[in-house]
């Protein structure tokens, strides 16, 4: 799956923040590539989902992950770099992002 755009995960919340019709443009319905810090990992009824974190403190990123990164997703720790590939469906006070593909990152 490539990805039509790469983004951080602060400054792709930040341009939601700015201007959300402006970034749904650039970004909305697009496979994007965005890199951040693991804030919290859920398996709530048979959705694994990542949340990374914002320099934001009312938003954050909400990554619904494709189960067949299930393993991945059991491994990440808070606060672990990752790159999160996926179908951003836009900002609903955090930004939603589907069927994401995680590649691990070492810490820096």
């Amino acid at each position: 799956m490539a990805s039509e755009a790469s983004i951080n995960s602060n400054d792709l919340i930040d341009s939601y923040i700015l201007s959300e019709e402006k970034t749904d443009k650039l970004y909305s319905g697009k496979i994007i590539e965005v890199t951040g810090f693991v804030k919290e990992v859920t398996f709530l009824n048979n959705r694994n989902t990542v949340i990374l974190y914002s320099q934001n403190k009312t938003s954050g990123i909400i990554c619904d992950i494709h189960p067949s990164q299930i393993e991945k997703v059991k491994n990440l720790k808070e606060h672990q770099k990752i790159i999160v590939k996926g179908i951003c469906k836009g900002f609903l006070k955090d930004v939603v992002l589907l069927n994401c593909y995680i590649d691990l990152k070492l810490n820096e």
